[in-house]
C-alpha cells in the first residue's frame, strides 16, 4: 500500500501547483467523449456521429476510437454514485492515471515476483511508481489512452507469464480477456498481439515446446482474437492486417510442431529430423508467399506508414510528413534515457544479462521485451512509455541480487569465519546502491514536479521579480470563442489545437488530432500558407469564420505556429505541389527567416501576416525582436490585412483570432477597401496595445 500511495502521490503535482484540470491535446477529446458518453447509453456511443469536427465532412467517432478508457470512467462515475459520492467527471478523469498507476505497481511487483523473487518483485514496483519515463504520461490531468494501457499491459503480461509457466488454461484466458481490454484501450496492443507470438516463437526455437506453451498460447490466441474483434475500430483487423499475422502465423506454426511432435514419439529420430526440416521449409515457404499474394490481392491489409517509419527513420518525413510532424514521433535524445530512468537505464542491461544466465521461458520473454523495446523507442521517442516498464522489472532483478549477495552479513560476520574485509567491502557496495536509490528518488520528485506536470494549457512563467506566474493565454483565448461567437460558428486553426477548441470553446473545427484526413489536413496548412486573397477564397469555401493562430515571439514560446509552420507547408506540397513550394519559404541562401531577409512568399502568407500583426507597435513602432528566432521585424516586414479582421489577441500574445471579413456590398474587393479606408484615415485602433510584462519559463 505504501507504494500504491507512493504511485499516486507522485503524480499530483500538477493539481497542487496548478489545479484540477484536463492536459495536453487528445485528453480533451477524450474528456469530451467521456462526458458525451455519461448523458448517452453505450450504444448512442458507439454510433455517436460528430458533425462539430472535420466540418464539412463530421466523424464516425465511435467507430473510430478505443472506448475502453471512457468507458472506464464512465462505469466509475455511475458505481461512486450508486453509492452516494456524485464526484464530478471531471474530477474522476484528472485523477484517473494516478489511481491506475498505483494499480500498475502491483502488477508489476506479480510480474516481477514471476521473473525472481518477491524482493525483486517490491524493487520494481517502487520503480514503476515513481519513474519519469512512466509518470510522463500518468501525471493528474493526463487524461489519454495510455492512462489505463500501461496497467493493462503490465496485467496481462502478469497473466501471460503464469499461464505460459503452468499451463493452466485460468490465467491464459484471464490474459486474453486484459488482452482485450487493452485493445479497447489503445492502438499499441498490438505490441502485445506481435511480443507474445515472437516469445513462442523463440522457444519453438530452442527446442522448448511443451503441452503448457501449446495450451496457453491456443487459449490466449483464440480467446483473445475472437474478443478484439468485437471492438468497432479493430473489426476484422485481427484476421486481415500484416500487423497481426504474426500471431496466426504462430498459432499455424504451433499446431504444424504439436503434430510433429506426436509423429516424433512414432518415428525414428533419424527420419523424423528429415520430415520435419522439410515439412518446416515447405510450410514457410508457402506462407510468406500466401502473405505476399493475400496482401498484393488486397485480402489483408499492408502495413501501415508509422509501422515502415520504425525501421526507416527516414520514410516519414519522405512519404508521409505528417507523422513527422509531431514531436513524439522523433528519434529520442541520448540524455532522455537517463533523464527519465536515472540510474535504472544502466542497471537496465546488467539485470538482461542475468536473466540470460539463468534463461527460464519467461526470462526469454523479458528479454525479448527488452530488445524489441529498446529498438523501438530508440527511433520513436513516444516507445519510450513501452520501454519504461522493462527497465524497472530488469532493473530490479540486477538491485535485487546485488542486495542479495551483499545484504547478507551472515559470513562476514560469523565468529568462526570473520572477515573484517569482506564486512567492509559489503557495507560500502550496499550503502553505494541505497545511496543511489536515494538520488533516484530525489531525481524522480524533481523532474515529476519541474518537467512533468505543467498543463500544456497553462504555462508557467517568471515576473519581473523572479517570482511565478501563470501564462494563461489558452484557456482566455477558448473562452473568449465560447462566450464571443456563435454556436456554430467554424474555427480554422492547425490540426494541433482541435481538440481543445472543440473540448474548451465546444465550437466547429476543420481539423483536429485525429488525423484521419491528410488532405482536408493540407487544405488548412495551404490556407495558411497562401497570399490574403487566395487564403480567403478556399476559407471562404469551407464556411469559416474565424482563424486562430498561436504567436509565441513576444514570451519566448517555441511551440508556436511559425515553428510549425515547415510542416504545414510541407504536408500541403504533397498534395498540391504546383501550388505549393518549400523552397519558395526559404531565402536565396536556403535559410528560414522571419524578418527583412525573408522570403516575398513568406511574408506574403496569412501565417505570418496574422503571427506579426501589430507586433512591431508594441516596440514604439520601431524594430521588435522575436525572442523564439532571435530576428527583428519591423512594419514594413508585416505589411496589412485587408480580408481578416483581428478580433482577440490574448494578454501576452500567444492566441490570435482573426474573423473573416464579409463581402463588400458595393462589390469591391476588400483589399480596395482596405485602401480606401487607409487612405481616408479612417483605420483606427479598436484597442489598447500593451506589451505584457513576462517570460516564459524554460
Amino acid at each position: 500500500m505504501s507504494i500504491f500511495g507512493a504511485a499516486v502521490s507522485a503524480r499530483l503535482f500538477s493539481v497542487i501547483r496548478f489545479e484540477s484540470i484536463i492536459h495536453e491535446f487528445d485528453p480533451w477529446f477524450n474528456f469530451r467523449a467521456t462526458k458525451y458518453l455519461i448523458n448517452n447509453s453505450f450504444y448512442d456511443f458507439l454510433n455517436w456521429f460528430d458533425d462539430r469536427t472535420w466540418y464539412p465532412l463530421g466523424r464516425v467517432t465511435g467507430g473510430t476510437l478505443y472506448p475502453g478508457l471512457m468507458t472506464t470512467s464512465a462505469l466509475i462515475w455511475h458505481t461512486l454514485r450508486k453509492i452516494g459520492l456524485p464526484i464530478d467527471i471531471r474530477n474522476i478523469c484528472v485523477l484517473f492515471a494516478p489511481a491506475f498507476s498505483g494499480v500498475t505497481a502491483i502488477a508489476t511487483y506479480y510480474l516481477t515476483k514471476e521473473i525472481k523473487d518477491s524482493s525483486a518483485g517490491v524493487l520494481a514496483a517502487a520503480f514503476i511508481a515513481i519513474v519519469p519515463g512512466y509518470i510522463s504520461r500518468s501525471v493528474a490531468g493526463a487524461y489519454d489512452n495510455e492512462a489505463i494501457a500501461i496497467t493493462l499491459l503490465m496485467v496481462t503480461f502478469m497473466f501471460w507469464i503464469k499461464g505460459q509457466k503452468t499451463g493452466s488454461i485460468l490465467y491464459s484466458s484471464f490474459a486474453a480477456l486484459f488482452y482485450f481490454y487493452m485493445v479497447s484501450a489503445w492502438g499499441g496492443y498490438v505490441f502485445i498481439t506481435n511480443l507474445i507470438p515472437f516469445h513462442i516463437f523463440l522457444l519453438i526455437l530452442m527446442g522448448r515446446f511443451t503441452s503448457k506453451l501449446y495450451v496457453a498460447y491456443n487459449t490466449w490466441f483464440i480467446i483473445g482474437t475472437v474478443a478484439s474483434m468485437q471492438i468497432p475500430f479493430v473489426g476484422f483487423l485481427p484476421i486481415r492486417s500484416n500487423d497481426h499475422m504474426a500471431a496466426l502465423g504462430v498459432f499455424g506454426l504451433l499446431q504444424i510442431v504439436a503434430l510433429g511432435d506426436f509423429v516424433k514419439s512414432k518415428l525414428p529420430p533419424r527420419k523424423f529430423k528429415i520430415v520435419m526440416i522439410v515439412s518446416l521449409l515447405i510450410i514457410l515457404a508457402i506462407g510468406i508467399a500466401g502473405l505476399f499474394l493475400l496482401t498484393y490481392m488486397g485480402l489483408i491489409a499492408p502495413w501501415t506508414g508509422r509501422f515502415y517509419s520504425l525501421w526507416d527513420t527516414s520514410y516519414a518525413k519522405i512519404h508521409i510528413p505528417i507523422i513527422a510532424s509531431v514531436s513524439e514521433h522523433q528519434p529520442v535524445a541520448w540524455p532522455a534515457f537517463f533523464f527519465d530512468t536515472h540510474f535504472l537505464i544502466w542497471l537496465f542491461p546488467a539485470g538482461v544479462f542475468l536473466l540470460f544466465m539463468d534463461l527460464k521461458d519467461e526470462h526469454v520473454f523479458i528479454i525479448a521485451y527488452s530488445v524489441l523495446c529498446s529498438y523501438f523507442a530508440g527511433v520513436m521517442v513516444r516507445l519510450m512509455l513501452t520501454l519504461t516498464p522493462v527497465i524497472c522489472i530488469t532493473a530490479a532483478v540486477a538491485l535485487s541480487k546485488v542486495f542479495d549477495v551483499y545484504l547478507d552479513f551472515s559470513s562476514a560476520i560469523d565468529p568462526q569465519r570473520r572477515n573484517l574485509t569482506s564486512l567492509l567491502s559489503r557495507l560500502i557496495v550496499s550503502g553505494t546502491f541505497i545511496f543511489y536509490l536515494y538520488l533516484f528518488v530525489f531525481h524522480c520528485t524533481w523532474v515529476t514536479q519541474t518537467a512533468y506536470s505543467s498543463p500544456s494549457v497553462v504555462l508557467p512563467s517568471t515576473s519581473p521579480d523572479g517570482s511565478m506566474a501563470l501564462i494563461d493565454d489558452f484557456r482566455e483565448a477558448y473562452y473568449w470563442l465560447r462566450m464571443n461567437t456563435d454556436e456554430d460558428a467554424k474555427v480554422a486553426a492547425w490540426w494541433d489545437y482541435g481538440y481543445q477548441i472543440g473540448g474548451m470553446a465546444d465550437r466547429t473545427t476543420l481539423v483536429d488530432n485525429n488525423t484521419w484526413n491528410n488532405t482536408h489536413i493540407a487544405i488548412v496548412g495551404k490556407a495558411m500558407a497562401s497570399p490574403e486573397e487566395k487564403a480567403y477564397e478556399i476559407l471562404k469555401e469551407h464556411d469559416v469564420d474565424y482563424v486562430l493562430v498561436i504567436f509565441g515571439g513576444l514570451i519566448g514560446f517555441g511551440g508556436d505556429d511559425l515553428n510549425k509552420f515547415l510542416w504545414m507547408i510541407r504536408i500541403s506540397e504533397g498534395i498540391w505541389p504546383d501550388e505549393i513550394k518549400e523552397r519558395d519559404f526559404f531565402t536565396p541562401e536556403g535559410e528560414y527567416r522571419v524578418d527583412s531577409r525573408a522570403s516575398k512568399t513568406m511574408k506574403e502568407s496569412i501565417m505570418y501576416k496574422m503571427s506579426f500583426k501589430d507586433f512591431p507597435i508594441l516596440f514604439n513602432g520601431g524594430q521588435a525582436v522575436d525572442k523564439v528566432r532571435q530576428q527583428a521585424i519591423s512594419l514594413e516586414d508585416v505589411g496589412t490585412l485587408d480580408y481578416f479582421d483581428e478580433v482577440f489577441t490574448s494578454e501576452n500574445w500567444m492566441v490570435r483570432i482573426y474573423q473573416l471579413k464579409e463581402d463588400d456590398p458595393e462589390g469591391r474587393s476588400l483589399k480596395e477597401v482596405g485602401d480606401f479606408e487607409r487612405a481616408k484615415g479612417k483605420l483606427t485602433k479598436k484597442r489598447k496595445i500593451t506589451k505584457p510584462d513576462l517570460t516564459l519559463r524554460v
